[in-house]
């Protein structure tokens, strides 16, 4: 599909929101009509409002969260950088999913994907241990970075890929065959696949690269076509199923992720830096099917 078939007008971004320290983790909540996503170094949660243009603070003092996305009630999931955990806001009432694995604790949860079983899978880089501003000093307590899997409210709890450096954006394809995520590593800033069997992933390969002047991928999507949408230095680069290269969506801020909402779901929504951004597509996330 040509890249004009998915976005009709590159050019056509618009700033919906600023004054963010570092915008992360943007999520499309139906119910309400509003994007919500965190400014991790201010401690907030951040909405914008799709009927009034408004914006405000969802909450403060989050205990620096980041990445998050809908459960299959409407609830939202979410990674908790200072919590050192996964955890679940249901109308404002937010209680743990999961914060330990073989007796130690998680590093700081950085994005978080819900397949159609109920089952909730998730990075584990050390930002929020690591970076004084993004969380709390702490230690690597199982000493790496991983991807985990647990059940809906944290049974069974198992990595499931620990070949990544820093694994940090995760997205299934749409057959939720294929979990794809981001590696945030310097030396090797890639995107990578995984053929999901169950509970278990497997046949980790390198699925596509950014380029040397697009920094690491962060934050990714899929949409209902198998293509995948990543964040990078330069705003948006998108690959079709393959790991072609498709286009690419200019952004003034580094964007670190992003998500499709809206009124029929084709708004491309992009946390970038200071700013939230939107801009129309013909597509829809492969996750809302």
């Amino acid at each position: 599909m040509p890249f004009t078939d998915l976005v009709p007008d590159p050019s056509a971004l618009e700033r919906i929101a600023s004054g963010s320290t570092w915008a992360e983790g943007p999520c499309w909540i139906p119910t309400t009509r509003t994007l919500r996503w965190s400014d991790i170094p201010g401690d907030r949660i951040l909405q914008w409002h799709a009927d009034t243009g408004g914006v405000d603070a969802y909450a403060e003092g989050v205990e620096f969260t980041n990445g998050r996305t809908l459960d299959r009630d409407g609830s939202v999931v979410q990674c908790s950088h200072g919590q050192r955990r996964v955890e679940r806001d249901r109308d404002g009432v937010v209680t743990p999913v999961v914060d330990t694995w073989d007796g130690v604790r998680l590093n700081s949860p950085n994005d978080v994907v819900v397949a159609r079983d109920g089952s909730v899978w998730f990075t584990d880089p050390a930002y929020g241990i690591t970076q004084p501003r993004e969380g709390h000093p702490g230690e690597r307590e199982y000493g790496d970075h991983w991807v985990f899997r647990c059940g809906p409210d944290g049974e069974g709890l198992r990595p499931v890929a620990v070949d990544l450096d820093e694994p940090n954006g995760l997205a299934f394809d749409p057959s939720e065959r294929v979990l794809y995520v981001a590696s945030s590593s310097a030396e090797e800033p890639v995107i990578r696949a995984y053929d999901r069997d169950g509970a278990r992933l497997k046949n980790g390969r390198v699925f596509a690269r950014l380029g040397p002047d697009e920094g690491v991928p962060d934050g990714i999507r899929v949409d209902v076509d198998g293509n995948v949408w990543s964040s990078s230095r330069r705003g948006v680069v998108v690959f079709d199923a393959s790991g072609a290269r498709s286009g690419e969506i200019p952004v003034p801020e580094t964007v670190a992720n992003l998500c499709f909402g809206g009124e029929d779901g084709t708004t491309l929504f992009l946390a970038a830096t200071t700013s939230v951004f939107r801009i129309a597509t013909t597509t829809t996330d492969a996750a809302a099917h």
